[in-house]
Formats: C-alpha cells, sequence, structure tokens
C-alpha cells in the first residue's frame, strides 16, 4: 500500500467497508435480522407517508412554516445522535483507522460518501424532496430545491460526523458512555414537549409557529429550504444568501470534520492514563457516605446500593429515567391544566419498579453475595439493605413530586391523602419487588443496550407487570378507603390517609422482605445461575 492513498481508491473501499458490517451484523442473530427488517419497513413507511404529507401540503399558506422547521428537528437529531447512542453506527469512529496510512482530506471524503449509505441519509433524502415540492413553484425555485435537496442531506451527515470526530475520545470512555444514561430523559422529554405542542397547535393553528419559522430559516440547513421558499416568492436576493449561508456552513463543517481527523490521527490517546489515577476524594467520600448510614451488615448493603446508582452504567439509565418520567408525566399533564393529583402517584410508581430484580445488577459478582448468607436472618438484613437504599432517594422525590403536582393544580386539601397513597403503593412496590427479585431473577448484560439476557425476557415481564398487578392490589385498602371518604362527604379525615398510607406502605413492605427472605435464602445457587447469564 502506497503511503498516501487518493480519494477515488478509498471511497469504494469504505463503502463497500460499510455494507460489510452491516451483512455481518445482520449475521449475528435471527432476532437481529427480523429487529433490524421491522424497523427498516418501519422507517420507510413512515419516510414514504411524511413524503405524501409533505406533498400534501403544497399550495398551504403555512407550509414553508412546516418544512424549515421539520429540517431544523431533523438535524438537531443528527446532531444529538452520536452524542446519546456512540454505539449506533460502528463506523461513527473514526480511531479504527488510526493505523492506515490515510491523509484526512481524502478520508473525509471517502467517509461521507459511505455516511450516505443507509437509512437515515435516505429518510432525510425523502423528507428534503417532499419539502422542496411543498415550497418550490417556478423552474427557478425548481433548480434552487435541487440544490437545497442535497445541501440538506449532505449538512446533516457532516454534522453528524463532526460531532462524533469531536467528541469520539470522550464518547468512547467510560464517562462518556454515561452520556447514553440521558437518552432517556432526552425520549421522554421530547415526548412530552410534542404532546405539548400538539395540544397547543391543536388549540391555536400552525399560526404560532411562523415566528419561530422566521428565525429558523435562516440557520442552516433549514436555511436551504428556506432559499426554495424565497425563490418562490421572488426574492431571489434572500434566497441566494441563505443558499450561501447553508453551503458556508457545509464548508465549515466539512473543515471542523478534518480539524478533528487530523488531531485523532496524530495525538496519542491518554485516556487510559488518566483512567488509571485514583479517584480524587473517593475515600473522603465513602467515609461521609458511611457516618450516615446505620451499622452493620445494613449500612454496607445501603452504600453498595447507593455505589451502584452512581457507578453503574445500567443501573444509572435505569434510575435516571424513572427519576425523569417519575417527575415529567404529572407535572406536565398538570401544567396543560388536564392533570390531576392523584398522578403525582405515578412517581412512587416509576420508582418502586426499581426494587425489581435487585440481584440482576450484580451479574455473576453475586457469589460474593451469596457466601454472606448462611441463614434466612442473613437474607432479610440483605434485603432490607436494599430497600432502605432505594427508599433513601424515592421517599424525598415521591415527596417532591406531589408537592410540585398539588402545588401547580393548586388542590392543597388534597396533599395528605395523595402522599399517603404514594406512601402506601411505594411500600407495596418494595415488597413484591423483593419477592420478585427472589423468584424471578434474571441476568443484565453489561454490554450494549438491552437490559434482559437471551432467553430469560419471559422472566422480566412475569417479574415487573405482576409485581406491579400485584402491589396495586395490595393498595386496595387505602383506595378504597379514599374512595369511601369522598363518597360519604367525610373530605374532612382526609387528612388520616397520610398516617395511614405511609403505616401500611411499612407494613407492606416489612411483610414483603419477611416473606421473601426464605426463598432468597432457599434459592442462592438458582439466582447466582439467573443473573450470571448477561
Amino acid at each position: 500500500m502506497t503511503a498516501v492513498a487518493n480519494a477515488s481508491a478509498i471511497t469504494p473501499v469504505l463503502v463497500r467497508l460499510k455494507l460489510s458490517l452491516l451483512r455481518n451484523g445482520l449475521r449475528q442473530s435471527a432476532g437481529r435480522r427480523a429487529a433490524y427488517i421491522a424497523s427498516v419497513g418501519f422507517a420507510l413507511l413512515f419516510a414514504a407517508l411524511q413524503l405524501l404529507g409533505l406533498i400534501a401540503l403544497r399550495g398551504n399558506p403555512h407550509a414553508a412554516t412546516v418544512c424549515v422547521l421539520l429540517v431544523a428537528v431533523l438535524a438537531l437529531g443528527w446532531a444529538v445522535m452520536p452524542l446519546f447512542f456512540p454505539s449506533g453506527d460502528e463506523t461513527l469512529d473514526p480511531t479504527r483507522l488510526v493505523m492506515l496510512p490515510l491523509r484526512p482530506r481524502p478520508l473525509v471524503r471517502a467517509l461521507l460518501v459511505a455516511s450516505l449509505v443507509g437509512i437515515g441519509p435516505l429518510f432525510t433524502l425523502c423528507l428534503a424532496v417532499g419539502a422542496t415540492i411543498a415550497l418550490a413553484r417556478g423552474a427557478a425555485a425548481a433548480v434552487t430545491g435541487v440544490l437545497a435537496t442535497a445541501l440538506t442531506v449532505l449538512t446533516c451527515v457532516t454534522l453528524a460526523r463532526a460531532v462524533a470526530a469531536a467528541n469520539i475520545r470522550l464518547l468512547t470512555s467510560r464517562k462518556g458512555r454515561d452520556l447514553a444514561v440521558l437518552s432517556g430523559l432526552l425520549i421522554a422529554l421530547g415526548a412530552q414537549a410534542v404532546n405539548f405542542g400538539a395540544q397547543k397547535l391543536g388549540s391555536s393553528g400552525l399560526s404560532t409557529l411562523d415566528p419561530a419559522a422566521a428565525v429558523v430559516r435562516w440557520i442552516p440547513p433549514a436555511a436551504a429550504l428556506g432559499a426554495v421558499d424565497s425563490v418562490s416568492e421572488g426574492s431571489y436576493a434572500t434566497g441566494a444568501a441563505q443558499l450561501f449561508l447553508s453551503a458556508a456552513a457545509l464548508v465549515a463543517l466539512l473543515a471542523l470534520w478534518q480539524h478533528s481527523l487530523t488531531r485523532l490521527m496524530t495525538t496519542p490517546d491518554g485516556s487510559t492514563l488518566a483512567a488509571a489515577e485514583p479517584e480524587k476524594g473517593t475515600s473522603r467520600a465513602s467515609g461521609a457516605l458511611g457516618g450516615l448510614l446505620p451499622a452493620g451488615r445494613t449500612g454496607t448493603v445501603m452504600e453498595r446500593g447507593l455505589r451502584y446508582v452512581r457507578r453503574d452504567p445500567k443501573t444509572k439509565a435505569a434510575w435516571v429515567t424513572s427519576l425523569a418520567i417519575g417527575l415529567i408525566v404529572p407535572l406536565f399533564n398538570a401544567l396543560q391544566g388536564t392533570g390531576s393529583v392523584y398522578f403525582a402517584c405515578f412517581a412512587a410508581g416509576m420508582l418502586g419498579i426499581l426494587m425489581y430484580n435487585q440481584f440482576g445488577q450484580d451479574t455473576s459478582a453475586f457469589w460474593m453475595v451469596a457466601m454472606t448468607i448462611s441463614s434466612t436472618r442473613d437474607a432479610y438484613v440483605e434485603l432490607r439493605g436494599r430497600a432502605l437504599a432505594l427508599l433513601v432517594i424515592t421517599l424525598p422525590y415521591a415527596t417532591l413530586v406531589t408537592v410540585l403536582t398539588t402545588a401547580v393544580l393548586g388542590d392543597w386539601p388534597a396533599l395528605p391523602e395523595v402522599l399517603g397513597l404514594s406512601f402506601a403503593l411505594l411500600g407495596a412496590m418494595l415488597a413484591t419487588g423483593a419477592w420478585s427479585s427472589a423468584r424471578f431473577p434474571y441476568s443484565i448484560p453489561q454490554e450494549g443496550y438491552k437490559n434482559v439476557a437471551p432467553g430469560q425476557a419471559g422472566l422480566a415481564w412475569i417479574s415487573i407487570f405482576g409485581g406491579m398487578v400485584a402491589a396495586a392490589l395490595l393498595c386496595a385498602p387505602v383506595l378504597a378507603l379514599t374512595i369511601w371518604l369522598h363518597a360519604s362527604a367525610a373530605d374532612s379525615w382526609s387528612w388520616l390517609l397520610l398516617p395511614l398510607g405511609a403505616a401500611y406502605g411499612w407494613a407492606l413492605s416489612e411483610g414483603g422482605l419477611r416473606l421473601s427472605a426464605p426463598r432468597l435464602a432457599r434459592s442462592l445457587p438458582e439466582i447466582l445461575t439467573a443473573v450470571s447469564k448477561g
């Protein structure tokens, strides 16, 4: 191989490499092939419907607003995709090519062409073509639309590559992979934002988006579609300026990408040196935490559980997602004026799910826990410590969500009874979670995005959904008392639900722990086998 390879020789090689990676990935399992085919079919169907929908907007006075904002949102997705899903595309990591004698400029061209192979670029092309058809009126606008379509697709793909290349050292490190934890929060926030926006649009129409579109149409790559609309309206100078702005943004992104590649190819990776350094403040933080926890095995188990929350990526992801959704659902519904103060119980339910499959997060290291359990008493203390570690966070957080939801709705008289219901539900979730952890354990793979090992999906469904149904049934007495107080016009006594709900929740959790301890003590080998498959 020569020391310098030109772009014409590199490009077909990288395109074949990407196709080979895709083909070999699909050969790993029939399930992966089925999932890929289903996702491709769904993406193509959605792209076709999107294309038809944009074409149907042709002639609509708000067509430019919809098209420009859609392109801006799509470009934002291309920008954040490498940050939250760094392992979604193996070709996003240019450090795999660092040992090859390649120059940055030919490599950028070849990688850009290879990046155009895939469902994402095809989806973007469909959106750009549909937007162009919706906006273009006249020959000049049609020619502008062809340029705008090319600029939109190239800018989106280059944006993702530039972001990945600039952050690849971070994304391939342990701390960087923790960014994926925020993907659940991003999805939850996005879903609620879409719901909120759809309600606003349904009540006031698309005209409310016109001011935002007037600004976004000057931001690349949406500016390219704005140029099509400007030329259609006869504003040729404005259209030329927007096209030039989009082209300049593409050139700037290519330059940034090339600069990042040059730095990656010539700078040694010092991440291992940083990882080898002792973590500052660890012993001090550990000592401070240990001083606040109970003595003996209970405190040790609690500290281990809280360390899992801070250090284990899968555990952290579950906590962040539950905390975010537990707050977003009741609060957003309250802000929209369509919620109820009882929606605050959703936070206790989401956080209570974290008690399920407690030993799955230990994986094969559960043998160290099993070696310390020699009696039912040891098993009970182990489960109690895990439950208390959960309560350290969930109890104040569920209270905070309830208070915030009540404050937004202004229904302060209902606060004691909602808190009582939340505490009772949390206690029931802890009880059923302890039982299902001992009865239906399953492994959580440490690599990849799956949270259940192959062949154990049925166990996960039984553990979580069966436990949730059982927890709801256990809370029936408190719920029935609440309904009776309101039906009998005895609302003045509803404050009693706070102490009664808290006491009932404590009794349920204590009973669940004591019933689960003998099962745990008898099933240690079976649990170790079940959680070691990931």
